[in-house]
């Protein structure tokens, strides 16, 4: 998806600003300057969108959330030391303004619901496969909604976004040790509440 969002209304190239992960970028878009801040929304909106989405489970509210993570990204880029990757950092934001969002959203995980139009090729055309995928993936939106906050981010990004522990630990800001275990916790309430078809999902790597 490549809509902007309307506080950004600007060109699609800027060939004066420095790359997305340069040091002036990243000041130049500390003080709000727009062509940096535009560099930085062009490098990083489709993530911040993926992200958003699938933690709310509603596409117009994340479109709103990825505007809100582009408004408050020149204040938050004082706090940026440059241990972490910028896009691990903006992906920080995007889970912080989340948590604030998903408590007011009566679906937030509606989003889920996709996987039952993505039908694998051996059931692709059989209408008794799709209906079963499609009742598995109602099934875990049901399920996603009801996990802790916590252990939804955990899982989501780990196994729907298939983002390293590491990776993980730094955008939510927590021990790596921690995500684990949020993850161990999610997998094991996600495997009683579908309660039968299970939940075939990778780990952290």
């Amino acid at each position: 998806m490549t809509v902007r969002t309307s506080f950004l209304p600007m060109p699609d190239s800027f060939p004066h600003a420095p790359s997305p992960a340069s040091d002036d970028l990243v000041a130049a878009a500390a003080r709000g300057e727009p062509e940096a801040v535009g560099a930085l929304y062009d490098a990083h909106h489709r993530s911040v969108r993926v992200l958003a989405t699938r933690l709310l489970g509603d596409p117009a509210a994340a479109e709103d959330l990825v505007h809100d993570v582009f408004v408050a990204l020149p204040r938050a880029l004082a706090r940026f030391e440059g241990r972490a990757q910028l896009r691990t950092f903006v992906l920080s934001i995007t889970v912080n303004l989340a948590r604030k969002k998903v408590r007011s959203l009566a679906r937030r995980r509606a989003a889920m619901k996709r996987l039952a139009d993505e039908p694998s090729p051996e059931g692709r055309g059989d209408p008794e496969e799709a209906h079963r995928r499609r009742r598995l993936a109602e099934a875990l939106d049901r399920a996603l909604a009801a996990l802790p906050e916590a252990q939804r981010e955990a899982f989501v990004l780990c196994v729907v976004e298939e983002r390293s522990s590491t990776e993980v630990a730094q955008i939510l800001d927590v021990p790596e040790a921690t995500v684990r275990t949020r993850l161990f916790h999610a997998r094991k309430k996600l495997r009683a509440m579908l309660e039968g078809p299970g939940l075939e999902a990778g780990g952290p790597r």
